[in-house]
């Protein structure tokens, strides 16, 4: 065995004594040790591979596999452009705390400035997002390495996941390698044991720091704000809060969480300001990232209302430096001491229910629309669904179109929303359904955000293929801009070029070049019974939209709002 077979083959091996069960390989000389070794945990089941030939992709892959598993998962590429493609997905999994390792094969140092082949200075590529870097060696033939890589392995491990109370998210172990690079039969064998701990023990076992929480301030008109959490099943803890105490929660559609208790559509309540400036709170609890809605970010910044938040990691969002007080996640349990004052949280609940009452006439009556779209997408997911929300226009449509009986019982709604790009989307959708094989997954995104990765549609003939259904709404551009200020009527006659961006791409004809399913559904029916098809295969659902009517639907349902509570 030569030396750059023996570091792939202990690395891998350590990988899945970690608990590494999925990895994305893209296609590489210098990596072909690495793929070596995958492809034979692949063969005796440790490891499932996932092959992809565009790194962009591929690291996207990796990170929505990641996403709800919380398991980390590496992506391997060669050296030279191909680390640099997976960039946005370390970014992605930096500000969203995703457990993502990078494997990135290297020229040895010798070749290192030089002008050899697809060499470049790899260690710190990513800069300061990643948890942890290490410049590996380059393996050689000598006994009293094996202990230094299997250490490595579990350093990488634990840092990716926060394993003693860091935040999770992106590890990058850079790997130089020397030729040969195939496996060879020596005649000497490799000069000590290959082998980890006995019993498929990690080589370093690391223990959970256990966090200690003072209580929350008792405060009875306390409003509860729930953003995009890193796990979203911690959104549940959220729920259980508010269902203790009674207090209002206004919640993005993201997360895990019985949401009988959210006020109905999302942030509209919060545009009606004349019913909320009789009814502000005393104190607004914040757990997680808020992203969507400048009508919360408004309320944040009030200075009469005192702003706290919960942290699930070392960090916390607060962009309008309006917190006055952080709490670590453990004080989210501790809520038996806590009161409300009823008669306010019951105006707060009332008030919902009347502005569910106006909005959804508003939304039902405006097919096609994104919010039509995505109320229906919604309404239509089976039991236990996953459903993938792609950034820019259908965050916010189903942001706005949610009710508490809108999503089945056990749905989960995830987003890339660390960094909120419409890069990687497809991909990232695929590999949370290749994740969870056992839940339906679905995909809700805009046509930009579906181009932008076209290549997640490019699997295969031999790799494992997800069951996944896409529904793109399609209004052809850029329709977020419609409801930002570039968008205003005046400034029509600059808009189409440079914020609509129109590409005339047949969804269809894409589609049919991946070999993956399309159908059109152009009424709300047909759309419905696409989403209630138990997803076989990879699918993509194409709604065709006008973009023109996007601002004043939005205005129509503002106005709505505001009439009902005036």
């Amino acid at each position: 065995m030569n030396p750059s077979t023996a570091l792939a083959t202990v690395l891998v091996d350590e990988l899945a004594r970690h608990g590494v069960r999925e990895a994305v390989l893209c296609p590489g000389s210098r990596s072909a040790p690495l793929a070596y070794a995958l492809q034979e945990a692949d063969r005796v089941g440790r490891i499932r591979l996932h092959v992809r030939v565009d790194e962009r992709s591929a690291g996207f892959l990796a990170l929505g596999l990641a996403k709800l598993t919380r398991r980390p998962v590496p992506v391997v590429t060669t050296s030279g452009t191909a680390v640099a493609n997976l960039h946005p997905a370390v970014l992605e999994a930096h500000h969203a705390a995703v457990p993502l390792l990078v494997l990135s094969a290297d020229r040895p140092p010798e070749l290192r400035g030089t002008g050899a082949n697809q060499t470049t200075t790899q260690p710190g590529l990513f800069g300061m997002p990643v948890r942890w870097l290490h410049d590996l060696g380059a393996p050689e033939r000598r006994a009293g390495q094996v202990a230094v890589w299997r250490s490595t392995a579990s350093r990488a491990c634990a840092a990716a996941t926060g394993a003693l109370g860091g935040t999770p998210g992106p590890v990058h172990l850079n790997l130089p390698l020397r030729e040969p690079l195939v496996p060879t039969v020596d005649a000497e064998p490799w000069p000590e044991p290959l082998d980890g701990r006995p019993g498929g023990a990690p080589w370093v076992r690391t223990d959970r720091a256990i966090a200690v929480a003072e209580p929350l301030q008792d405060e009875p008109r306390t409003l509860v704000l729930l953003g995009d959490l890193p796990d979203p099943s911690a959104a549940a803890a959220v729920a259980s809060l508010v269902d203790a105490t009674g207090w209002p929660l206004l919640a993005e559609p993201f997360g895990a969480l019985d949401r009988a208790a959210v006020s109905p559509h999302g942030p509209l309540l919060l545009t009606a300001t004349g019913w909320l400036e009789q009814h502000l709170p005393s104190r607004v609890l914040v757990v997680g990232r808020i992203t969507l809605s400048r009508a919360a970010a408004a309320l944040l910044r009030r200075p009469e209302v005192r702003v706290e938040v919960i942290t699930p990691g070392h960090g916390w969002p607060d962009p309008g430096h309006v917190a006055e007080r952080v709490h670590p996640w453990a004080a989210i349990a501790g809520h038996e001491h806590l009161s409300v004052d009823r008669a306010w949280a019951d105006a707060w609940h009332e008030a919902g229910r009347t502005v569910a009452a106006a909005a959804q006439p508003v939304i039902a009556g405006a097919w096609p629309s994104g919010l039509g779209v995505a109320a229906t997408v919604a309404a239509a997911l089976p039991g236990h669904a996953t459903l993938f929300v792609g950034s820019s226009n259908a965050a916010r449509d189903l942001d706005l179109a949610l009710t508490p009986a809108t999503l089945p019982t056990g749905a989960a709604v995830v987003a890339s929303r660390g960094l909120a790009g419409i890069d990687g989307c497809v991909s990232t959708s695929v590999g949370l359904a290749l994740a969870h094989p056992g839940r339906p997954t679905y995909a809700l995104m805009g046509d930009l955000t579906f181009l932008h990765d076209s290549n997640g549609l490019l699997i295969g003939p031999h790799e494992p293929r997800p069951d996944l259904t896409v529904v793109v709404p399609n209004d052809d551009g850029g329709g977020i801009f419609t409801l930002l200020e570039p968008g205003e009527p005046g400034r029509a006659a600059d808009f189409e070029r440079i914020f609509g961006t129109p590409t005339g791409t047949s969804l269809v004809d894409l589609c049919r070049a991946h070999g993956v399913d399309h159908t059109r559904a152009t009424t709300r029916e047909e759309l419905t019974a696409a989403v209630a098809a138990r997803p076989e295969g990879l699918r993509v659902v194409e709604v065709p939209l006008a973009r023109t009517g996007h601002r004043d639907l939005h205005a129509r349902l503002r106005e709505a709002a505001a009439t009902a509570l005036a």
